[in-house]
């Protein structure tokens, strides 16, 4: 009978532990990439009683439960904020604490500090790259560190290289009448990203299917008259470019001497993409459908946001995008035996596989969704059916105290 106490108190420990877990996911039910907890329940050794082994076991109650993570995926939803972002599929975000520990999270709440580092919402630094190669790709081959974003900065100009006009000159056009001439301008930058109009005009050769060409800036920017690049463009009898030929050289624009101090520019004229030509000769009007170049003027920083895949991108006044960043995944074999450490994070248990980190998306690592949250895993349904359970068994555990006690009395007064 003694025992029957013993057993009646250990289930009212482990369902007071297993109220206490429903609690905490209920209390987590709006917290971002927050995984709910469920309680596991395992009963004590028994007890043999009567003559033969095992014929009438009397178990000594439950142990206190054991609590295991449940790793789902948790509903997305956007939010459009630059900088929330949500995984898709398995594996967690990478962190660094203040004291330097490595921590796990799911929680896409970022934000980036005074010094540019890109950090979770309770302050962990986020890991990941943010080195650029001479070429201005972003090196992914090195180890994981701090992601550092440009804050506050100018973006430098890129001074033109290459330009490309598409066009189609008209084959009815007769020498000398006002058909005959056709111009077209782009912008260009220099290096110190002042713009430059780069006019080409065209002028209809006497001889059937070739146009003369001259390309120049205006005199006013060069300290000398500029020397404009001449030229012939011939065409055949179908209206393709034939000289030059898509194997030969670009013809290049040299301009020299600029009166605001940058340098000397040299500027490919692309007359092909691959093999197809950017100028015509058909019977139609003169007349420009695109035209291309690669400079930039300076531009300030404007906004920092998260792209899919986890890819910062830096958004400047120009309306160009960099990539700036590149966040890390971890996937972990058995995540269920990490150790919640709170502000969402998770550390590595004793048990734990060692996390495999790369991009997202590759080697069984989810995708990463820019300006998205992932929600809480708790089902509120879930957790009230659970708190009315336990709450059943612990007030039926309390009876069983109760009647022991009773039968306890009523033993000790057939003494008397």
């Amino acid at each position: 009978m003694l025992t029957s106490f013993s057993t009646a108190l250990s289930a009212l420990t482990a369902d007071s532990t297993a109220i206490d877990v429903v609690g905490n996911n209920l209390a987590n039910l709006n917290t971002p990439g927050f995984k709910a907890s469920a309680v596991s329940f395992y009963d004590l050794v028994t007890q043999s009683m009567g003559a033969g082994f095992g014929v009438t076991q009397v178990g000594f109650g439950v142990g206190r439960p054991i609590t295991l993570q449940q790793f789902t995926q948790g509903a997305l939803q956007t939010t459009g904020a630059p900088l929330d972002v949500a995984i898709q599929g398995s594996g967690f975000f990478i962190a660094q604490d203040s004291q330097g520990n490595t921590v796990y999270t799911r929680g896409g709440n970022m934000q980036v500090d005074l010094n540019g580092v890109l950090t979770t919402s309770t302050g962990e630094k986020v890991q990941g790259w943010s080195t650029l190669n001479t070429d201005g790709t972003l090196n992914t081959n090195t180890p994981v560190g701090e992601i550092i974003v440009p804050t506050g900065t100018l973006k430098a100009p890129t001074p033109t290289q290459n330009v490309s006009v598409s066009l189609n000159l008209n084959a009815a056009a007769t020498s000398g009448g006002s058909d005959g001439t056709f111009s077209s301008s782009v912008e260009v930058y220099d290096s110190l990203g002042n713009s430059h109009v780069l006019t080409f005009s065209f002028t209809k050769d006497p001889t059937n299917n070739s146009w003369t060409y001259s390309a120049t800036v205006p005199s006013a920017d060069t300290t000398s008259p500029p020397t404009p690049l001449t030229g012939t463009l011939t065409f055949d009898s179908n209206g393709n470019l034939t000289s030059p030929a898509a194997t030969d050289p670009s013809p290049q624009i040299a301009i020299t001497g600029l009166t605001d101090g940058a340098s000397d520019m040299t500027i490919n004229w692309a007359l092909y993409t691959g093999n197809t030509q950017n100028i015509t000769q058909f019977s139609q009007a003169s007349a420009v459908s695109a035209n291309s170049q690669d400079g930039s003027a300076t531009a300030s920083l404007t906004q920092v946001a998260i792209g899919a895949g986890g890819t910062i991108l830096a958004q400047y006044s120009d309306g160009k995008q960099i990539v700036v960043g590149q966040m890390a995944m971890a996937t972990i074999r058995n995540p269920i035996s990490l150790v919640a450490s709170g502000d969402n994070n998770y550390m590595l248990g004793a048990n734990s596989a060692l996390p495999a980190v790369g991009l997202p998306g590759l080697g069984g690592r989810g995708t990463v969704l820019g300006g998205s949250i992932e929600s809480s895993t708790v089902d509120i349904a879930t957790e009230f059916t659970n708190l009315i359970v336990y709450q059943r068994a612990y007030q039926a555990n309390a009876k069983v105290i109760t009647t022991v006690d009773q039968i306890s009395q009523e033993t000790i007064n057939l003494k008397q």
